[in-house]
């Protein structure tokens, strides 16, 4: 009776949690209501549906419109990820309208043949602004973190399309990403390489420009020196690329410029400013960093003019972080707690253990090698496999599976299950059976109508946490995130995909779960939160010692070091670290009612495809 009310009080915490995350939240993003949010969908001149967060300040109206900010995230994100700069913009009286990119969120998914045309989006969006009329035309800036900074480099190539009088954007912060120096602005817009027969250009005009350069972005802000060597991101400032930008597209000459300082210098009759910031951290803490929106809110104030004009230093988008957090915490608590409410009830009381599970007792001789070799070995497989199916996945992707991401990420999930599996059953049969080990005792075995009833209580139990998720985007516009690790509202075209994914992380998660609960629920003497942690932290720690690896080797050479398969896997890893080691928990938690591995398992692999198809790019 106890458990059973303990249940109860866990799902109403997590129920409170996610109504103060939702409320909390919400009352940040509007400033307190004085900022109306808006759910944006509209067919653009490109023949595509675009979806945006749009945030109308009060002080904005026909009689005195307000300066436009069209902001967007980079690959692999969506508009909620710009939550930093949407809030702090919208506060000080801009009209900001955060998309999501074409293959992005809720907008149509386009070929990558057709990324750069019209700006990914993005000048769709900025022509919608422009409309709008509460806005001053005149003063309409776009930025992007990472690929929406190239979106905003595209965006000027389209505005330049337009005669002088009737171009739209007058402002352009690229954050992340490089500008365009090259008189042939057909280039490429990253990883520029200057050549003896291209020239420096000013391709922005008379518009105001800045950059963020990070000292350690993992993918631009490099050029080739004079010895034929790649310059590293931190030099990026005495850069002749750098120099030039600064110097308004000619061939630098004279004493060098300097970051955080503004040129200004009359182009085409107007003045323009140029400016390059490069604050020392890695390029996606670019999206999660106060001095980097320090720096964007110092750039807009003197670019357009901000209506109500707030000290930089002052921001409040890490209330909303905390909220959102909050939200998090209480979406997982959910997740467990209704689970064990749902098996007190008649229809999956079957379900339920009679008697808690409890941990076995601590393994001794061949039995400990068995279980610390187990745990050495898998992690030491998991970093190796994937460094290896990297390439494999980025060359046989099928069209069928339209984000190159979660394949990637899908195959070295099946590659670790299987490989878990086996270590499994060569535990089992040379160590564990002799031992006495009940596979149906520990849940490893269960029936196949004890199976059925654990897929259905799992939908169950995903439907009603991704309800609360739908609620929070409904009534408030809001979803449960922090930093790299989102769980938001999604379209129905991501449960398609999300069923075609779904088999790479069963494989992976429910193995996982069985490993974890069956295999090596052991006490060895403490308490079995120990246990539990252990797991944990075997389950991650592949994932950061390759971040450690990544990012120690950049900080002292200058660059990444996978860079000969691709800097990404690294940010890749951000979320995984966490992900993964989670699992173990909520598995663990979920195991010890049920003696059934496969509940949690099942009801975790579902979250992640979910999690993972609404979160990324997908490509056509």
């Amino acid at each position: 009776m106890k458990k059973k009310h303990s249940a109860k009080r866990f799902l109403v915490i997590s129920l409170i949690l996610v109504l103060i995350s939702m409320v909390g939240a919400s009352f940040v993003q509007t400033s307190g209501g004085k900022v109306t949010v808006k759910d944006l969908r509209w067919e653009t001149p490109s023949g595509h549906l675009m979806s945006a967060l749009l945030f109308v300040p009060d002080s904005a109206s026909v009689d005195s419109p307000a300066p436009g900010i069209v902001t967007s995230h980079g690959w692999y994100n969506n508009r909620e990820m710009q939550d930093l700069n949407f809030v702090e913009y919208s506060r000080r009286g801009y009209v900001v309208m955060s998309i999501d990119m074409y293959g992005h969120g809720n907008s149509d998914a386009i070929p990558a043949t057709d990324w750069q045309n019209r700006g990914t989006g993005m000048y769709d969006a900025v022509e919608l602004m422009a409309d709008l009329p509460y806005v001053d035309v005149s003063n309409i800036g776009v930025t992007g973190h990472s690929n929406g900074a190239r979106a905003a480099n595209w965006s000027i190539l389209e505005d330049n399309k337009k005669p002088a009088d009737e171009q739209l954007i007058s402002s352009v912060l690229l954050v992340a990403n490089d500008a365009m120096y090259s008189s042939d602005p057909a280039e490429p817009l990253y990883w520029s390489m200057r050549n003896d027969t291209q020239e420096y250009t000013n391709n922005y005009g008379s518009r105001d420009v800045g950059i963020i350069a990070a000292q350690y972005d993992e993918f631009f802000f490099r050029s080739l020196g004079e010895d034929g060597t790649v310059t590293p991101p931190r030099d990026y400032i005495d850069t002749e690329y750098a120099q030039s930008f600064l110097n308004f597209g000619v061939d630098p000459e004279g004493e060098p410029r300097k970051s955080y300082q503004m040129y200004e210098q009359e182009v085409e009759g107007e003045e323009a400013v140029r400016v390059i910031y490069n604050p020392d951290q890695i390029h996606p803490w670019n999206h999660f960093s106060a001095s980097v929106v320090e720096s964007s809110l110092d750039y807009f104030e003197k670019t357009v003019g901000a209506p109500d004009p707030i000290s930089a230093s002052n921001q409040i988008w890490q209330y909303k972080v905390f909220f959102n957090l909050l939200g998090l915490i209480g979406f997982f608590m959910f997740v467990v707690s209704f689970t064990k409410v749902m098996l007190q009830t008649k229809a999956f009381s079957s379900l339920r253990a009679s008697k808690e599970a409890t941990a076995a007792a601590a393994p001794a001789g061949i039995g400990k090698a068995w279980f610390w070799g187990g745990l050495v070995v898998s992690a030491i497989i998991s970093g190796w496999s994937y460094l290896g199916v990297y390439n494999w996945s980025m060359e046989n992707r099928p069209a069928f599976l339209p984000q190159a991401p979660v394949f990637y990420i899908g195959v070295w999930s099946v590659v670790m299950g299987v490989v878990t599996l086996i270590i499994l059953f060569l535990s089992y049969k040379l160590f564990s059976k002799k031992q006495g080990m009940d596979l149906r005792e520990t849940g490893a075995l269960i029936g196949w109508r004890s199976l059925g009833k654990t897929v259905v209580l799992s939908l169950i139990v995903t439907v009603a946490a991704f309800g609360l998720v739908f609620a929070a985007d409904y009534f408030f516009k809001t979803d449960f995130r922090f930093w790299v690790i989102a769980i938001k509202a999604f379209t129905p075209d991501k449960i398609i995909l999300a069923l075609k994914f779904l088999p790479f992380f069963l494989i992976f998660y429910v193995a996982n779960s069985i490993a974890i609960n069956c295999f090596n629920y052991v006490s060895g003497g403490r308490k079995e939160w120990v246990n539990t942690a252990l797991m944990a932290v075997f389950n991650g720690i592949s994932a950061a010692v390759l971040i450690v690896v990544q990012y120690t080797h950049f900080f002292i050479e200058g660059d990444v070091y996978f860079s000969s398969l691709s800097p990404i896997i690294g940010i890749w890893l951000f979320p995984i670290v966490i992900i993964i080691p989670l699992a173990a928990i909520i598995t663990r938690k979920i195991y010890r009612v049920t003696k059934n591995p496969y509940l949690g398992g099942i009801i975790y692999a579902i979250i992640v495809s979910v999690m993972m198809v609404s979160n990324t790019l997908t490509q056509l």
